[in-house]
């Protein structure tokens, strides 16, 4: 199927080259990969630029300033819609998701309109993360379990792929989240329209290289989010 796997970046001139190269290395039919780049000041853009020139599978967005993850995030949404994409997939440019992955979800996706790739469907599956930032993670998870009802052990993860019918559904001008609550909020409307959603065990490991983009702000985001969500669908103003 025509699948189009989208990265977000901002300062990962260290790490973009060599994941569009494992990527492309897999040879799966019609795969293409979109970058979304925030102006990245160390040069991110110009890698994959130069790259270009000799992979016609690869396109950029280049943004003029750092818009945030939920919004680079739409901005590959729409553009594999206007381009006719039928799968659309998330992936971190930091090889904390493996690229080896990417043919299981699309396999997955044969029966699931939304494939979560989950660190915590079976145990925990997490390399090289410090212990805090590991019970975040999964206490984040549980949290919005709680309060949203969403059935996922892993509300938070980044390594996703979407049946085209899922995006074309979802109103993405009315999305509310930009932080890394953006994947709690697409999961839920996805769940509250009915979509099939299943999880695809994988093994998270902590980025090669490079700084992670968490934030005190993101997650206070997320924590408030939830209730938002979940007051939005009980008053029927999802979208």
């Amino acid at each position: 199927m025509k699948t189009l796997i989208i990265i977000p970046t901002y300062n990962e001139r260290q790490n973009i080259g060599n994941l569009i190269q494992a990527i492309f290395e897999l040879g799966i039919e019609g795969v293409q990969v979109l970058v979304v780049d925030d102006n990245s000041p160390d040069g991110t853009a110009e890698v994959v630029k130069e790259l270009q020139k000799s992979q016609p599978k690869l396109h950029l967005i280049q943004r003029e300033r750092k818009m945030g993850l939920g919004t680079a995030y739409v901005a590959g949404f729409r553009f594999a819609l206007k381009h006719s994409f039928e799968l659309i997939m998330e992936i971190d440019a930091d090889f904390s998701h493996d690229p080896k992955d990417i043919l299981r979800f699309m396999i997955a996706s044969e029966t699931s309109d939304l494939v979560v790739g989950s660190r915590y469907v079976n145990g925990v599956n997490v390399i090289n993360w410090p212990l805090g930032r590991l019970l975040m993670s999964i206490g984040a998870s549980t949290y919005t379990r709680l309060i949203t009802g969403l059935p996922l052990k892993d509300c938070t993860s980044g390594f996703k792929c979407f049946r085209r019918e899922v995006l074309e559904s979802i109103a993405l001008d009315r999305l509310q989240s930009d932080g890394y609550s953006f994947q709690i909020e697409m999961n839920f409307r996805a769940w509250k329209k009915g979509f099939r959603i299943s999880e695809l065990p994988i093994v998270f490991v902590d980025r090669r290289a490079g700084t992670s983009k968490m934030s005190k702000k993101i997650v206070r985001e997320a924590i408030w989010m939830v209730w938002k969500l979940k007051l939005m669908s009980l008053l029927g103003r999802l979208g």
